[in-house]
This record gives C-alpha cells, sequence and structure tokens, in this order.
C-alpha cells in the first residue's frame, strides 16, 4: 500500500470530529471553509504576501544592481587589464630601447678604447724606433771611433811614423762618410 492512499484512508476513517473532504454530506463545511478563505483573501494578501512580494522584488532589484555592479567591475577589470598590458609593453618597448642605447654607447666606448690603445701603442712603438735608432746611431759613432782609432794605429805602425792625430782622424772619417754613402 502506497503512502497517499493511506493517507486518504486515514482521514476518510476519522472519528468525525472534523471536515472531512471525502464525506459527501459535509459540503456545508467546505463551503463555509471557501467563504473564510475567500474573506481572509485580501486580509492576507496585504499583511502576508504583499510584504513577501515587496520583498522578492526588492531582492531581485538588488541581484539586478549587484549584477549591474559585477558588469561595471568586469570592465574596469578589463580595462585595467588593457591599460596594463599597454603600459607593460611599453615599459617592454622602452627598456629595449635603452638597453640598444647602451650596448651602442658599449659598442662606441670599446672602439674609442681599441683607438686609444692602438694609437699608444704606436707612439710606444715609434718611441721605441726612435730610442733603437737613437741606440743605433751612438752604437755607430762608437764603432766609427773604435775604427777611427784601429786604423790610427794600424796606420801609424804601417807607416812607422806619427801621423797627426787630427790629419788622420779627417782621413778615417773620410773614409767612413764613403762607406755611408755608398751604402745609402
Amino acid at each position: 500500500m502506497s503512502s497517499i492512499p493511506g493517507f486518504a484512508l486515514i482521514l476518510a476513517a476519522g472519528d468525525g470530529g472534523g471536515f472531512n473532504v471525502f464525506d459527501p454530506s459535509g459540503i456545508g463545511g467546505f463551503f463555509w471553509t471557501l467563504v473564510i478563505f475567500l474573506l481572509s483573501l485580501p486580509v492576507m494578501w496585504k499583511f502576508v504576501f504583499g510584504p513577501i512580494t515587496s520583498a522578492l522584488r526588492e531582492r531581485d532589484e538588488r541581484a539586478e544592481a549587484a549584477i549591474g555592479i559585477a558588469k561595471e567591475a568586469k570592465d574596469a577589470a578589463e580595462k585595467a587589464k588593457a591599460e596594463s598590458e599597454k603600459a607593460l609593453a611599453t615599459a617592454r618597448a622602452e627598456s629595449a630601447k635603452q638597453i640598444q642605447v647602451a650596448r651602442e654607447q658599449a659598442d662606441a666606448l670599446k672602439a674609442e678604447l681599441e683607438s686609444k690603445a692602438r694609437s699608444e701603442i704606436e707612439r710606444e712603438r715609434a718611441s721605441a724606433r726612435a730610442e733603437i735608432e737613437a741606440e743605433k746611431e751612438k752604437a755607430l759613432a762608437e764603432i766609427r771611433e773604435l775604427v777611427v782609432d784601429l786604423s790610427l794605429d794600424a796606420t801609424s805602425k804601417l807607416l812607422k811614423r806619427e801621423v797627426n792625430g787630427d790629419d788622420q782622424r779627417k782621413l778615417v772619417e773620410g773614409f767612413l762618410g764613403d762607406l755611408d754613402a755608398r751604402k745609402n
């Protein structure tokens, strides 16, 4: 036995102390119940259903307002996101530009330092060449002097007489000058 028909049988088998919907003899009770319900309906509408309806309407309005606020917040968030992405792209472009400028400056500085180093090396080479040339000239002068002295000694021994020092020097220096002229 299911519960709904069982419940209906319990109501029908009642002890007669109330209104039974299944009892056709109690149509008068049904009528008065309907009259009382219809008379109390405006009062219930005003004091019960009216506030409930108003509360539901207010709730719907608050929900609509909340949805509107949420949409505005979403739009504002999307706008802020777009602005932040734009700012980020601008910052990235600016940083790339600054990196490029820094690289160019570093390359220019590198080229300048290399140029200075080359000129310093060239200056030192020129100085070393000049020093070597001076030392070479000094050594050649010493060799000439030695050759002159040796030549004078050899000439003195060959001639067995002493030639005047100035004459000997002029003779040997002239000889060495002729040798230099032949080399160049």
